[in-house]
């Protein structure tokens, strides 16, 4: 299989259209369009009945501490753990691409909803509904795609991977909430004929960016 976006190329920049928030010489972060970018497919194994689309972040600190604070930056030998950004499950065989914007072109305070998407397809909860369970303003269950918005001080790019799944069954059996981790479960268990992947690179930390 490849994976190819019109919105990126592999292993570059991911404009801040894409992205959930971007550079601000005030405030750190000003919210973004937050659009999906665009992504196809192709070569597809012989026997595909469905695709599932994962966008998942390997670089997230592994601890708080240091996260936004002014008098640091987030140390590049802190361990980094995973966030996940975008889960969207039961895409047609008939499918092969989706368009920038298709699934999200605005921050949703409290989150998109889901997990139906329309057509038979699923929105999985992304992971900034656990970033913003304590924040009044925002907190809620954020399904669907949510781009990038990595810590403002974090000393390293963040890199953004878009994985697509083809599946030999039409709809990937999941046990419980549809999150990151029963998502990448239910694959682990499920006939998957071939995948691709594509990466991003983001930051917000203007030191990082002009490096």
């Amino acid at each position: 299989m490849k994976l190819t976006s019109q919105s990126f190329q592999d292993g570059q920049w991911i404009p801040g259209e894409f992205a959930f928030c971007i550079p601000d010489p005030v405030s750190h972060v000003a919210l973004s369009n937050n659009r999906n970018p665009h992504l196809a497919w192709s070569d597809v194994p012989a026997g595909t009945q469905s695709f599932v689309v994962v966008c998942h972040d390997p670089d997230v600190p592994s601890r708080g501490d240091d996260v936004n604070q002014a008098d640091r930056e987030v140390p590049a030998d802190l361990p980094r753990v995973d966030f996940f950004h975008w889960l969207l499950l039961d895409i047609p065989a008939t499918t092969t691409e989706i368009a920038a914007g298709e699934y999200s072109n605005t921050v949703t305070p409290r989150g998109k909803a889901g997990p139906a998407v329309g057509n038979g397809l699923r929105h999985g909860i992304n992971d900034y509904t656990g970033w913003f369970a304590g924040d009044e303003q925002m907190k809620g269950d954020y399904f669907g795609y949510d781009g990038p918005c990595p810590p403002w001080n974090d000393s390293i790019v963040h890199h953004y991977v878009f994985t697509v799944y083809a599946l030999g069954v039409s709809a990937l059996a999941v046990e419980g909430t549809l999150t990151g981790a029963t998502v990448l479960a239910a694959l682990a268990n499920a006939p998957v004929l071939g995948q691709a992947k594509i990466t991003g690179l983001y930051s917000l930390n203007p030191r990082v960016i002009a490096g």
